[in-house]
């Protein structure tokens, strides 16, 4: 049955290979790891005798939800290495900046052999797998070394359960080599445990991300360039990780926005780099001017200018400047994104209607008054600017979702205590 699995992967690949290749065609991003996703990465080195963790965190949000949790399993495993893989580049930029962990490395393809060659060179006593990262090959031969597997920060929507359900026999013997399935939330749980998990196996400790989120204060540099004197006080609308089609959108939203707040300035921020060359064009289009956040210089703000944060790293403490966040990959159906940053640091959170990926975090926000959800790109111009009308209203909203965040903190505790429970 893996057999047929990784043929059918291979299969996949072969017939995909053209869409990456005319997609990559101008940033080369899909083949610059090719080769150490084929298994010849150069895994960080372990000293014989010496026990270690992996933990794979595919993009991204994994990756800020792996930095707590990597920095605790050092804490209470010392003398252990904790290395960390992806699969994105821009995840492992992140990484390699924001995470304490012993080594840093791509994932290798879920084909036996560049599987077999990361394990070899491992060898971890125990392999964590952020959210769903669900992959049968890497599971299966980890099992056979003797490695413990824990799927950490679970989440399964309905739509992926759906699909899951498909290769169901396959699926329940993947899930019987998996030892914990620590999950986010009650429906997750029940949906692992649909799909064949074992109910001894399966655990709710809540979701790392709120320990995770932060509210980073913005740089010297930052101030001299997004603070409130260095552009002129107008008040800030942040969009951000928008996604294919949603740029659009946005800056249909920033024309009502001006017709109400005609002061209002726009960061926009793309959530993948790929995406900087873009943006704009489309700003061009609209009769408002680009400039990147690359060569903004203090005090560089002029009215009717959308600035494109063309930058990585940058977005967390920009969110404490700015008047009103939008969180992106929302207004289209892309499932939605993190927002706990922006609620961390205080700021009212707008969002579209899709939020699956995030649906119990969005519903926790709803439900405390604590974010507001829009259908389209009209209303989310008309909330904006009454937002940036209603100061008191922004704190309101601002301060009901930094107490959310700190009200449901803890998981890393939970978390990290299973783990270690684990490989006692």
């Amino acid at each position: 049955m893996y057999q047929l699995y990784s043929l059918a992967l291979a299969l996949g690949f072969v017939l995909a290979l053209p869409y990456f290749l005319w997609k990559g065609r101008s940033t080369g991003k899909y083949f610059r790891t090719f080769r150490d996703r084929m298994g010849a990465s150069p895994y960080p080195a372990r000293a014989a005798g010496e026990r270690c963790v992996w933990v794979h965190a595919v993009s991204v949000g994994e990756v800020l939800a792996a930095r707590p949790l990597v920095a605790a399993l050092k804490e209470r495993l010392p003398g252990w290495r904790v290395f960390l893989s992806t699969t994105t580049i821009t995840g492992n930029a992140v990484a390699a900046r924001s995470v304490a962990a012993d080594g840093l490395f791509y994932a290798p393809f879920d084909w036996p052999r560049p599987v077999r060659a990361a394990l070899a060179a491992l060898d971890p006593t125990l392999l964590v797998l952020m959210e769903r990262e669900i992959w049968p090959n890497l599971i299966h031969e980890a099992h056979r070394r003797g490695a413990r597997v824990a799927v950490v920060n679970g989440r399964l929507s309905e739509r992926s359960s759906s699909r899951y359900r498909l290769v169901g026999v396959f699926l329940r013997r993947v899930l019987g080599e998996v030892h914990l399935f620590l999950m986010q939330a009650p429906p997750h749980a029940e949906r692992i445990l649909d799909l064949g998990a074992r109910a001894s196996r399966v655990q709710v400790t809540g979701n790392l991300k709120f320990d995770a989120a932060e509210a980073p204060p913005p740089s010297e540099a930052l101030q001299s360039r997004f603070g409130p004197s260095a552009r002129g006080h107008r008040p800030l609308f942040v969009a951000g990780s928008t996604t294919s089609g949603e740029e659009e959108l946005v800056l249909a939203a920033f024309r009502i926005v001006l017709g109400r707040v005609p002061e209002a300035a726009l960061l926009l921020v793309p959530r993948h780099p790929e995406r900087f060359e873009l943006v704009p064009p489309l700003v061009a289009s609209r009769g408002l001017r680009c400039l990147r956040r690359s060569a903004l210089e203090p005090g560089g703000w002029r009215d009717e200018e959308v600035v494109l944060l063309d930058t990585l790293g940058e977005l967390a403490s920009l969110y404490a400047l700015a008047d009103v966040v939008f969180v992106g990959g929302s207004l289209v159906p892309s499932g939605g994104h993190n927002i706990l940053e922006p609620a961390a640091a205080g700021r009212p959170v707008i969002v579209g209607p899709h939020m699956e990926n995030f649906q119990e975090i969005a519903d926790q926000f709803r439900a405390a008054g604590a974010l507001v959800q829009v259908a389209d790109a009209r209303e989310l111009g008309e909330e904006v600017g009454a937002l940036l009308l209603d100061p008191s209203r922004r704190r309101e909203l601002g301060g009901r979702g930094r107490r959310l965040v700190e009200d449901n903190r803890g998981a890393v505790r939970r978390t990290v205590d299973a783990l270690v429970a684990l490989v006692a």
